[in-house]
């Protein structure tokens, strides 16, 4: 199995057609997982977070759901793209091309904060590593070419704050993948993993 992240920045782009079209074809080789940015839909937490002030608890929580609104975006365009919430679901049955729609059950779920510190990056990991997946890989708009660091990429704002605490007890290899790159996109192992 496989775990892919689109990045909610690719809900502007062309590309994001492309990567699903892509994933549907390698999910007959491989079970793939994509786990959903938040897009635009995160952005609105952000604004509103700003405008009402509310807690980083709330705001998380509304993040959950805006990763979730994304998701069934993407399942609407690819509708043979499954969707399904873990925990809940059973993780045995797991369809050639699923996607997860996190909510309010990762509110319950021991060491993972509720702030802005963790996004569906570290969320991707969290769960790739529930799965043992055979890797993660981040999809995301123009990421630093041969930058490997997971300290230099979290500086850079690529990556955020808790990806390296989940990364540091974390055997599963982890690559980034620029959004234009879905041609050349394997299920192989990555050959330049973050670390």
């Amino acid at each position: 199995m496989v775990i892919v992240k689109l990045g909610g920045s690719l809900f502007q782009t062309a590309e994001l057609k492309l990567w699903l079209t892509s994933l549907k074809v390698l999910s007959q080789q491989q079970d793939i997982i994509i786990v959903p940015g938040g897009g635009p839909f995160a952005e609105q937490v952000r604004i509103a977070q700003k405008k009402y002030g509310f807690n980083d608890i709330c705001a998380h929580h509304m993040a959950l759901l805006a990763m979730s609104q994304f998701g069934i975006l993407l399942s609407g365009i690819l509708p043979s793209c499954y969707p399904f919430y873990f925990p809940t679901d059973d993780a045995t049955i797991i369809n050639p091309l699923s996607i997860w729609l996190p909510d309010k059950q990762l509110l319950e779920e021991p060491g993972l904060i509720q702030n802005w510190d963790i996004t569906s990056d570290s969320l991707a990991l969290w769960l790739a590593q529930k799965y043992n997946a055979k890797k993660l890989t981040l999809i995301k708009c123009n990421p630093p070419e041969n930058i490997t660091s997971v300290d230099k990429l979290n500086k850079m704002g690529i990556i955020d704050n808790a990806f390296s605490a989940i990364a540091s007890s974390c055997l599963i290899p982890v690559e980034i993948i620029a959004s234009n790159q879905y041609n050349q996109f394997t299920l192989d192992l990555p050959i330049k993993p973050i670390h």
